[in-house]
């Protein structure tokens, strides 16, 4: 595996040194490239869910350490129920599946976001997925299903609150550690590099704490057509820009 990401680097011009350690990716776009082709919507978030075991691949050969896929957000309950449902069953297969759709690619696979309002057959295969993957020391990959970066804060803010109200935090001991530690991604690092595809340029409620000072790189290709080698060219871009995180 080491051998073969090297060999990938060298070939495609990427800094060892250099490389983001966290990715986050908004995949937007699968409806729009189902309706171009004059398909039902399903048939692009079966597209994207192709794509998404191509790019987790592709960053886990090069190295990378993390990546956050925003597959479905607090928002997106509010779509038609035949989309819904059509989602949560590709996002379920996808996690029933993972042994086989990610054999050999030693993927640690978690998921975030809050899992009240997910069916209890939904939390149960996530909690058996994550134990099933928990040994692997290649990327993890989050998943982040019905998630908000708002919520995220607000869970957050519950967390310190109650500690605060058990009389194990005082108020002005808080600090921005303590807001990081009730994140879902506790533990992890902030992310360096965001991924938008389709050309829309907004965050749309993903990861408002964490990509604080990440480099954002919008694409205009949708999530479907969105290859190895476009994650390749992002990569480059980061490694182009100058990152003074508030400095000079």
């Amino acid at each position: 595996m080491l051998f073969k990401a090297l060999k990938k680097n060298k070939e495609r011009d990427i800094d060892l040194e250099n490389l983001p350690k966290h990715i986050g990716v908004i995949m937007d776009g699968n409806g729009r490239w189902a309706k171009k082709r004059g398909l039902p919507r399903s048939a692009g978030h079966k597209a994207g869910a192709e794509s998404l075991k191509k790019i987790v691949t592709e960053a886990n050969n090069l190295g990378v350490k993390y990546i956050t896929v925003y597959a479905f957000s607090t928002e997106n309950w509010k779509r038609p129920k035949a989309e819904v449902d059509y989602l949560m069953d590709l996002l379920m297969d996808y996690l029933i599946n993972a042994e086989k759709t990610l054999a050999g690619e030693n993927v640690r696979i978690r998921a975030i976001g809050s899992r009240k309002e997910l069916s209890e057959e939904m939390r149960k295969q996530i909690k058996k997925t994550e134990e099933l993957t928990k040994d692997r020391s290649g990327i993890v990959m989050n998943i982040a299903l019905n998630y908000g970066g708002r919520e995220e804060l607000v869970h957050s803010a519950k967390k310190i609150a109650e500690a605060v109200r058990n009389g194990k935090m005082a108020p002005e001991d808080i600090t921005e550690k303590e807001i990081e530690d009730g994140l879902y991604t506790a533990g992890q690092p902030d992310v360096d590099l965001l991924i938008r595809t389709s050309g829309e340029q907004r965050l749309s409620n993903f990861m408002l704490w964490q990509v604080s000072y990440a480099e954002m790189v919008f694409v205009h290709k949708l999530w479907p057509d969105f290859k190895p080698k476009d994650l390749i060219e992002c990569i480059k871009i980061y490694q182009g820009r100058g990152r003074r995180f508030g400095g000079i």
